[in-house]
Formats: C-alpha cells, sequence, structure tokens
C-alpha cells in the first residue's frame, strides 16, 4: 500500500505521515526533507539559487519515483498539485489523504518558521489564505480521502486517517 499525504504547509503532513507509517510498519518519505538529503542543501537554499521552478522539478522527479513504492507512507511538499502531471501521478497511484486545517491552525504552526520560502513575504497570513484558496480545490481534485483536523493532538489526526483509510478500503473493495 502506498499512503501519499497531500495539504498546504503546517497541515501536520510530516508529523501525521511518521506516526501513521509507524502504527503500520511502514517507511516513512517527506519529500522535502529527501529533497535536502539528496542535494545537501535546505529547501530555502534551493528556491535561493534554483527558484520555485527549480524545486518544483526536483518534487516532480521524488514524486514519480517514490510513488512507484508499496509500504510507503509519503509526505508531500504543500504545492506539489500545482502541476497537472503531478496530480496525475498522484490520482494514479496510491491512496491519496488531503488533511485540511483552517488557515488560521496553518497560520499558527508556521509563523515562526524561517524555512518556509514562500512565506517570507510582508503578509505571510494573507500568503497563506492566498495558498489555501488556490490549492484546495487541487486537493480535493486528487483526494481520495479528506481529513478536517488542525484543532487536538497529531495522535486524533492520525486515527482519523486511519480510520478513513479503513473505511475507503471497505468501499473500494465492495465495487
Amino acid at each position: 500500500m502506498l499512503v501519499v499525504l497531500v495539504g498546504m504547509m503546517g497541515a501536520g503532513k510530516t508529523t501525521v505521515g511518521r506516526e501513521y507509517a509507524k502504527r503500520h510498519q511502514m517507511r516513512f518519505v517527506d519529500c522535502d526533507h529527501e529533497i535536502e538529503a539528496r542535494t545537501g542543501v535546505k529547501v530555502p537554499t534551493i528556491f535561493e539559487i534554483e527558484g520555485e521552478a527549480g524545486f518544483r522539478r526536483r518534487e516532480s522527479q521524488l514524486l514519480d519515483e517514490l510513488t512507484h513504492e508499496t509500504g510507503l507512507v509519503l509526505a508531500t511538499g504543500g504545492g506539489v498539485v500545482l502541476d497537472p502531471a503531478n496530480r496525475a501521478v498522484l490520482a494514479a497511484r496510491g491512496i491519496v489523504v488531503y488533511l485540511n486545517v483552517p488557515t488560521q491552525v496553518l497560520w499558527e504552526r508556521t509563523r515562526n518558521d524561517r524555512n518556509r520560502p514562500l512565506l517570507q513575504v510582508s503578509n505571510p497570513r494573507e500568503r497563506i489564505e492566498s495558498l489555501y484558496r488556490e490549492r484546495d480545490p487541487l486537493y480535493r481534485e486528487v483526494a481520495d480521502i479528506i481529513v478536517d483536523g488542525g484543532r487536538g493532538n497529531p495522535g486524533g489526526m492520525v486515527r482519523q486517517v486511519e480510520k478513513a483509510i479503513q473505511n475507503f478500503h471497505k468501499k473500494t473493495c465492495e465495487h
């Protein structure tokens, strides 16, 4: 099984994905961390040197590579859905879970994080809201499952994801 988590920066993809993988004896990969490991530099440095387009190319290549694996939980970058080719890959491979978190919560989680290049603007809160408006329909387009969260502890969100995946399996087995 391949589980792919999508959602905005700060939605909890890494935290939820890591815990889900641990509970189900699966391998976990965070796309941004994997890109950093392979390049030897942080995401903001890639943005600085190659621009967002260069980073997105790396992200697309990694997504294509990793989505051929099974026994994997993959936390994608928030912007992975911007590329139609990535959306096609996501729709065709694995179970895609959209962690949908309110923008206020996203803001609270990311406002002090300097490793988020897209938020290094004069009004990062407005930027989060703008990115959400742009990306939410794209996340919904590729999602097999939508988990609304952001309140409570990460364990609760992991349980929501587990239950949603169980229900998804039941539905797909019935058809």
